[in-house]
């Protein structure tokens, strides 16, 4: 079962929380675990100042991932973390991607649930395998590649 707390702090438009919901339930169906995960929906301001504080990148970014570090014998929650996404970067990005704004916004979703999940993209072979996966989830849902033509 999913837990899905969805705090929305940006007066733009986004998708359905029922939509948000199915994209993490794709992303963690892998898991068989309960899981409990926050989606702070922000804009600007705020992303770009969690992301100088946390990656020290002073511009607002897409999907920031803040997987829950409590070790098992003291918390025995199923609590994965928490997503922050900043809304305008994100219709901003699909437009400038020429990509369907809801395909983009399961991508990101589903992208920062894999990093919860302690998936990553720093190295070749982990980008590889996390981005197969995203391609795979993503056509589930009739989405194109969201990586087709990159050059990455």
């Amino acid at each position: 079962m999913l837990e899905l707390d969805l705090q929305l702090a940006s007066a733009h438009a986004v998708p359905s929380e029922v939509q948000f919901r199915q994209w993490c339930e794709l992303a963690l169906r892998q898991r068989s675990a309960d899981s409990e995960l926050t989606i702070r929906l922000v804009d600007e301001p705020e992303g770009r100042e969690l992301n100088h504080t946390w990656r020290q990148k002073d511009y607002a970014t897409n999907v920031l991932s803040f997987p829950a570090d409590v070790p098992d014998e003291l918390l025995d929650i199923p609590l994965l973390g928490d997503l922050v996404i900043c809304v305008p970067v994100v219709e901003r990005e699909a437009t400038e991607q020429g990509k369907p704004s809801e395909a983009h916004w399961a991508h990101l979703v589903i992208h920062g649930c894999l990093h919860l999940l302690g998936y990553d993209h720093i190295e070749d072979d982990e980008a590889e395998e996390m981005e197969a996966l995203e391609r795979t989830l993503l056509a589930e849902l009739g989405h194109a590649d969201p990586y087709a033509g990159d050059e990455h």
